[in-house]
């Protein structure tokens, strides 16, 4: 079981205004702001942290989970509206299991940002 994730980010305003937008469809809000670590959550707990760094960020793979299809498609078109980089548009990929319907954007670090749903419709 995993508690909580973090990653580090350059901007911190700039991160905060994108992964506000684009996890909203996830139900993930602000949750804790203290200044250079922010931690967001889709509950009462910040599960997903960003912490402004000094350099080069690391280069991550952070996955989220989605109750339906409909919401993979919705945090994708969130995220590029605020400022992601398209990673691969929101379809099934077979190739890892026969239900498997993802979406992936480039956040403003880079970091590889998915959504997944794995059961079917």
């Amino acid at each position: 079981m995993i508690d909580h994730i973090g990653i580090h980010v350059k901007d911190i305003e700039r991160s905060k205004a994108f992964y506000t937008k684009a996890l909203a469809p996830l139900g993930y809000t602000i949750l804790r702001d203290f200044g250079p670590h922010v931690g967001l959550g889709a509950g009462q707990k910040p599960d997903f942290w960003m912490s402004e760094g000094t350099g080069e960020p690391n280069r991550l793979h952070i996955c989220f989970v989605a109750k339906d299809r409909a919401t993979v498609r919705a945090f994708h078109a969130a995220a590029m509206a605020a400022g992601g980089r398209d990673n691969g548009q929101p379809g099934l990929r077979v190739e890892y299991h026969p239900n498997y319907y993802g979406g992936f954007v480039f956040d403003p670090d880079g970091n590889n940002i998915e959504v997944v749903k794995h059961e079917p419709e």
